[in-house]
C-alpha cells in the first residue's frame, strides 16, 4: 500500500466526516462510527447496527451495538477518531484500553440501564443486550479507528461462557476495503482434510473449473463464520439467505439427510486462487485451500444448512453438497463473476447488478441529476448542483481531481457537501414519501433492497422531471429532520423524521407540490408549519411507552398507529396542494389501471355511504373514512382517482365489506354500477 495513497485517503476521510457532522449538526466521533457501520453493513460484516454512546470516566465506553435478526451474535462498537490521524498511530496499549472499556460494558449494562431514562438509545441498547445475552452464541467487539494501528486485535476470550471475538477496523483496513475492488476483504479457507476434486479441461487462459463434493457441515460452518460475506457477489443468494429458510431443503435435511446430494442442485462458487494437491501427472486431485471464496448460486442451500446445524441442532453427518468451483484470475473477476452469477440464476428475475452501483437506474440517476442546475436561493445568484454518489467516495474523488485549492473551493461552492446524497439516502427520502417509514427505520441496506425491489416493479423513467422530484423529497426530508432536531427528538431523530414525512404524505395524499420545492430549493412556510405540528404528535406515538423504540419503529403496526393520529390539514397547506399526487416509485401501471377502473365502477354515492357507515359504527381508521369521503367528492365532480389513491381506496372498500358494509342495504346493487 502506497503511503501517499493512504495519506490522501486519511485526509479525505477526515474532511468527509467533518462535512457530514457539520451538515447534520452532529458529533464527529458519532458520525465516523455511523460512516464505518455503513461500510461494515455493505461488506456483510455487520447487520442491524445502531448508534448509542455511553462513557463513564475509567469505566465502560461504547458507541453502538448490533442485534442481527437471526440471533447469530451480539455486536458492540467503540470508536477512536483523530482530526490529525497522521500525527500518531494507534498503539497496542491504546487499542487494548479501548477494547477493555468496551468489554466492561458487558458487566455494567444493568446498572447503566437503570441510570438512563426510558426510550433513550442507551436504554434501548441495554434492554437489547440483556435479551441477547440469554441465548446469543457469540459476542463480537469492534474497534473503529481512523488511525493506523501498530498491532492486531486481541485473541478470543469469554464472557459468562459466551465466546468473545475482537475485530479491529483501522485506517489501513478501511483503505484496503475501499481500494480492493470488492465489497470486503477476500475470504480464505483452508481444509484440514484436502477436499477431493475433479478438474475439467479448459483452454481458457483466465479461468478454470473443478467439481467437488463438500460436507454439508463444513459448508454450514463456513457460513457461520463468514455470514453473508460468503454470498455478497450474488445479490439473489444474499437476499435469499436473509429471508426465510427454504422449507423443502430443510425437510430433506431433517428427514432424509442421506439423500440430500441426490435431491439438491448444489452450489456454484468462485475463487481467485486455489492451492491444489496434485497427482503424479500434475493434475489437481484435491483442494488444500482457496482464497476469495464466493458462493454465487446456492444461497438458500447454504443458509438452510446453517439453520439446521445451529437452530435445529442436527449434526449434518452424512450430508454432502456438490460444488462447481470456478477459479477466476483476479484481473477478470468483475467481468466473469457477474456472468456466472447471472447465468446460474436464470430462473430468478433479479440479477447481480440489480442492487449494485452499476444498475441502470443508478447510472441514469447519476447522469441526469448531475446535469441539473438547482435554482439560486437567498438572493445569492449562485446556481448549484446536487451530487448523487452512485458509489461511495465519488464526491471526495471528484473534488480531488482539481489540482489547486482554489479549484477545489469552486467545486465545493457549486456542489456543496450538504447537497451530496448516496443510494441509501435516496432510498430513505423516497420511501418516506411513499409512506414506508417502517422500512426506512430498518438497517440502511434493508431499506435500500426494498427500494430496489419497488424500482424493479415500477421501472420508472429516470428523466429530468423524475430527478427533480426525487431531490425535492430530499429537501422535504431535510426540513423535517431540522424540525425533529428542534423538537429534541435526540437519538431517535431519523425515526421521527421518516414517520413525520410519511404522515404528511399520507395526509396530503402525496399532493405537496414537489415541483415548487425544487424550484425554490426548499419547502414553503405552510409545509414547515405542518411538519412542526405533526412532529410532537409523531414523537408521542413512536417514542412513548415502554417499547424498545428502534424495534417498534421497524414494525408496520407502528405505522398503523401513526397513520391514525388525529390531525387536521392546515388551511394554508391545503390551499397549496396540487390536483394530482406525485408518484416517485409507483407500483406496476397495470395494478394502478385496474384499481382506477374499479374505483370508477363504484358510484360516488356508495363511497359517501361507506364513509357514513364507517363513521357511525366507528369502523375503519379515520384516515380511511376520510379517503372514502374524498373519493366520493372527486367522482361527483367528474375528477379521476388515480395511482396510489385508487389502490388505497379499493383496499378500504374491501376492508369495509369484510367488516359488514352492504352496498345493497344502502340502495346500491350491481345494476347501479
Amino acid at each position: 500500500m502506497a503511503e501517499h495513497d493512504l495519506h490522501d485517503y486519511s485526509r479525505a476521510l477526515v474532511t468527509d466526516i467533518q462535512a457530514l457532522a457539520d451538515a447534520e449538526d452532529g458529533s464527529i466521533p458519532n458520525k465516523f462510527t455511523e460512516y464505518v457501520l455503513e461500510i461494515l453493513e455493505e461488506a456483510g460484516e455487520a447487520t442491524d447496527a445502531a448508534l448509542a454512546f455511553h462513557s463513564s470516566p475509567r469505566g465502560p465506553e461504547i458507541y453502538g451495538y448490533g442485534l442481527p435478526e437471526d440471533g447469530s451474535s451480539l455486536d458492540l462498537y467503540t470508536t477512536d477518531f483523530s482530526l490529525t490521524p497522521s500525527s500518531s498511530k494507534l498503539t497496542k496499549a491504546e487499542s487494548e484500553r479501548y477494547f477493555r472499556r468496551l468489554f466492561a460494558f458487558l458487566g455494567k449494562y444493568k446498572a447503566i440501564r437503570y441510570s438512563q431514562e426510558d426510550n433513550t438509545d442507551v436504554h434501548d441498547m441495554c434492554v437489547g443486550v440483556e435479551k441477547a445475552l440469554s441465548d446469543v452464541p457469540k459476542i463480537r467487539l469492534f474497534l473503529l479507528s481512523n488511525r493506523v494501528c501498530t498491532t492486531s486485535a486481541p485473541g478470543p476470550t469469554e464472557f459468562e461462557g459466551i465466546p468473545v471475538s475482537y475485530e479491529l477496523w483501522d485506517l489501513a483496513r478501511l483503505h484496503r476495503n475501499k481500494t480492493s475492488g470488492s465489497i470486503s476483504e477476500p475470504i480464505t479457507v483452508t481444509f484440514e482434510q484436502p477436499l477431493p476434486c475433479l478438474a475439467a479441461h479448459s483452454e481458457e487462459p483466465n479461468y478454470s473449473v473443478v467439481l467437488a463434493v463438500i460436507p454439508g457441515r463444513q459448508l454450514a460452518e463456513l457460513y457461520k463464520e463468514h455470514r453473508t460475506r460468503l454470498l455478497e457477489l450474488n445479490v439473489r443468494s444474499f437476499l435469499q439467505a436473509r429471508g426465510a429458510v427454504n422449507k423443502g431443503i430443510r425437510d430433506t435435511l431433517l428427514n432424509a439427510p442421506g439423500k440430500f446430494l441426490a435431491y439438491n442442485n448444489g452450489v456454484t462458487a468462485t475463487a481467485s486462487a486455489v492451492d491444489f494437491e496434485m497427482n503424479e501427472a500434475g493434475s489437481p486431485i484435491a483442494i488444500r485451500s482457496m482464497a476469495g471464496l464466493q458462493i454465487v448460486n446456492g444461497g438458500q442451500t447454504t443458509a438452510s444448512l446453517h439453520h439446521v446445524l445451529t437452530r435445529d441442532k442436527r449434526d449434518l453427518d452424512g450430508v454432502h453438497v456438490q460444488m462447481k468451483l470456478t477459479i477466476v484470475d483476479p484481473a477478470y473477476l468483475s467481468e466473469i463473476v457477474p456472468r456466472i452469477s447471472r447465468y446460474s440464476n436464470t430462473q430468478n428475475k433479479v440479477t447481480l447488478v440489480d442492487f449494485s452501483s452499476n444498475h441502470d437506474f443508478h447510472v441514469a440517476f447519476e447522469r441526469v441529476s448531475r446535469s441539473l442546475w438547482a435554482p439560486a436561493t437567498g438572493g445569492s445568484g449562485q446556481e448549484t448542483r446536487w451530487f448523487y454518489e452512485r458509489a461511495r467516495g465519488q464526491y471526495t474523488d471528484k473534488s480531488a481531481e482539481y489540482d489547486t485549492r482554489a479549484a477545489q473551493r469552486k467545486f465545493q461552492l457549486i456542489t456543496p457537501s450538504r447537497q451530496r446524497f448516496s443510494k441509501s439516502d435516496l432510498a430513505a427520502f423516497v420511501n418516506s414519501w411513499e409512506q414506508l417509514p417502517y422500512w426506512v427505520s430498518r438497517a440502511a441496506q434493508k431499506n435500500f433492497a426494498h427500494f430496489m425491489e419497488r424500482i424493479e416493479k415500477s421501472d420508472p423513467v429516470v428523466d429530468v422531471q423524475y430527478c427533480k422530484r426525487a431531490i425535492a423529497t430530499a429537501l422535504l426530508f431535510q426540513t423535517a429532520d431540522r424540525i425533529a432536531r428542534a423538537h429534541s427528538a435526540g437519538s431517535h431523530k431519523r425515526l421521527i423524521t421518516t414517520y413525520t414525512v410519511a404522515r404528511l404524505s399520507l395526509a396530503t395524499e402525496k399532493r405537496i407540490d414537489l415541483d415548487r420545492i425544487w424550484n425554490e430549493q426548499g419547502t414553503t412556510e405552510a409545509v414547515k408549519g405542518a411538519l412542526d405540528e405533526l412532529c410532537p404528535l409523531i414523537m408521542e406515538t413512536v417514542i412513548s411507552g415502554d417499547r424498545h423504540v428502534s424495534e417498534w419503529a421497524k414494525k408496520s403496526d407502528c405505522w398503523d398507529e401513526v397513520s391514525r393520529i388525529p390531525w387536521e390539514l392546515p388551511e394554508a397547506l391545503a390551499a397549496e396542494l396540487t390536483a394530482e399526487p406525485f408518484e416517485i416509485v409507483s407500483l406496476e401501471s397495470t395494478e394502478s389501471d385496474e384499481a382506477e377502473a374499479a374505483v370508477e365502477d363504484i358510484p360516488s354515492e356508495e363511497w359517501r355511504a361507506l364513509a357514513d357507515w364507517a363513521r357511525e359504527g366507528r369502523f375503519l381508521r379515520s384516515v380511511d373514512r376520510q379517503l372514502a369521503d374524498r373519493v366520493a367528492q372527486r367522482l361527483s365532480q367528474g375528477r379521476p382517482v388515480t395511482g396510489a389513491q385508487a389502490r388505497q381506496a379499493m383496499e378500504v372498500h374491501e376492508e369495509a365489506l369484510r367488516h359488514g358494509f352492504h352496498p345493497e342495504a344502502n340502495g346500491f346493487d350491481d345494476a347501479d354500477r
